[in-house]
């Protein structure tokens, strides 16, 4: 058997062999989710549900602090409201599922399963807004949308997808734009210090923005196989569907004027991202900052110790617990430690503990960090006492490899044959582009790669701002810094 056979048979496929089937393999050996009997739909399981709990749980206080309300639309959109906003159907429209019937009945006009909700909102927008004294409308809604997908990827691509929407309308562009800035800031911070995901904040090009929008400004991560992921975006639609819906009010001098408007979001794909950046041939790094189980416990025992091992396990479980850990005993009976080393390895438990008969007589446990392979001996005291800060050891570790991973792969090119090499060689390409939408659609057929985003300026990442000449076309840079281009999921 061969080492790339043996690792099949006990783990995953190495990322080295096989980059996509090692992703596919994690995220159902890792139990994170499964493939569904709906075609293109998954079904998440419990350890894949806990972790976007934990996202959900950390986004949904954030947009609470900033003033934000959450409220619930109906899953059904009636056709006609799509069309209303040109770009809007142009760009969802092979996306759509439709509903025809209900039972035998046919409808004189179908729905639309939604894709997003701006159109509904705006409807309903128009019937609430009568003031400048009713705004901002700041609102948002978790649900799951819905957009046909050809090739389905677990969490990446699926037809059913999980996320919020923020949907805002204000009284001027200006407060619109500071609205769709503040978003994008709070998902930089969370890709930050929750995923210890380093993202580089940009706007999109007009033809990567989001269908219907003035601008949209997005957050991108690189993963370990040096292909971009669009992991949140912001928009700012100014009156685009406002004008469609509208949704107008009375200004403070009198007069009548449709609000401006923005929407955000963040979906489930963030876990296909988390997975992308942190894991290894032994499978999943969980962050220990989202990771639903931030430590667990294996006892070693025999059948006539096994009642003992398991309560002092239980104890240790407690002060865990108490210093602030999530922390599992694993209990399974019948499965070997090794199994169960290698399953928690795969799942990216940050922390895993080991409590054995000597050790309990000894006072002491062996502490195993998930991105290391050498064990510690602790006085239990001290293993217990030092957690939180091995914790964040761990989380600081890993988004300074993510960072070190990105920035080592990412280059400069100044001519076309340079840009090439480079994004067959999987890097992403800093370079000077002149903005014609003809050049990046041409740089797009011949190499697969797009322009991920413009850097923003005062991003940590690529923010520099100079003048140069576009690789592609000879003509002067339209942005005034180089642009990131990358292959992307």
């Amino acid at each position: 058997m061969t080492a790339n056979e043996k690792a099949k048979q006990f783990g995953v496929t190495p990322q080295s062999v096989d980059f996509n089937e090692w992703y596919n393999e994690v995220v159902v050996k890792a139990d994170l989710a499964d493939y569904s009997p709906v075609g293109g739909a998954m079904v998440v399981k419990p350890y894949g549900s806990a972790l976007w709990e934990r996202i959900v749980r950390w986004l949904d206080d954030k947009f609470k602090e900033t003033g934000h309300e959450s409220l619930m639309f109906p899953t059904l959109i009636p056709m006609n409201f799509i069309a209303r906003e040109a770009d809007h159907v142009e760009g969802f429209a092979p996306e759509l599922f439709t509903v025809s019937k209900i039972g035998t009945e046919v409808l004189d006009e179908p729905y639309v399963l939604r894709p997003t909700s701006e159109t509904i909102i705006g409807h309903m927008w128009s019937g609430w807004l009568n003031s400048y004294r009713d705004l901002p409308f700041l609102h948002y809604q978790w649900g799951a949308v819905f957009r046909a997908e050809l090739r389905t990827k677990l969490f990446l691509r699926t037809s059913e997808f999980y996320w919020h929407e923020g949907h805002t309308a204000h009284e001027s562009e200006q407060e619109a734009r500071a609205e769709v800035m503040q978003m994008l800031g709070i998902y930089h911070e969370f890709c930050r210090d929750q995923l210890a995901l380093p993202v580089v904040r940009g706007e999109k090009t007009a033809s990567e923005r989001f269908a219907g929008a003035v601008a949209t400004y997005s957050i991108e991560g690189m993963m370990r196989d040096g292909k971009a992921l669009q992991s949140g975006t912001s928009h700012y639609l100014g009156q685009n569907f406002s004008r469609a819906f509208g949704v107008k009010f009375q200004t403070r001098e009198q007069k009548e004027e449709f609000a401006h408007t923005t929407s955000w979001a963040i979906s489930s794909r963030i876990i296909g991202a988390l997975i992308m950046t942190h894991g290894d041939d032994k499978g999943l790094m969980m962050p220990p900052n989202i990771a639903p189980i931030q430590a667990v416990i294996i006892p070693v025992f025999r059948k006539d110790n096994a009642e003992q091992m398991l309560a002092e396990a239980e104890k240790l479980a407690q002060e865990l617990r108490a210093v602030g850990v999530r922390v599992r005993v694993d209990k399974r009976e019948g499965v070997s430690n090794g199994f169960k080393y290698n399953d928690h390895e795969l799942k990216g438990i940050p922390v895993r503990l080991e409590l054995g008969p000597r050790d309990l007589e000894a006072g002491v446990v062996v502490v195993k960090n998930r991105t290391s392979d050498d064990k510690e001996t602790l006085p239990r005291a001290e293993a217990v006492a030092g957690m939180v800060a091995r914790l964040a050891g761990i989380q600081a570790h890993l988004l300074q490899r993510a960072t070190d991973f990105m920035l080592e792969n990412t280059v400069t090119a100044d001519t076309y044959d340079e840009f090439k090499a480079a994004i067959e060689a999987g890097k992403w390409v800093r370079a000077f582009h002149s903005g014609d939408p003809e050049s990046e659609k041409r740089i797009k057929e011949e190499t697969k790669a797009t322009i991920r985003n413009e850097p923003l300026d005062g991003s940590e990442f690529f923010a520099e701002r100079e003048e140069g000449v576009c690789f592609h076309t000879g003509k002067p840079s339209g942005y005034g810094k180089r642009v990131i281009f990358g292959r992307q999921y």
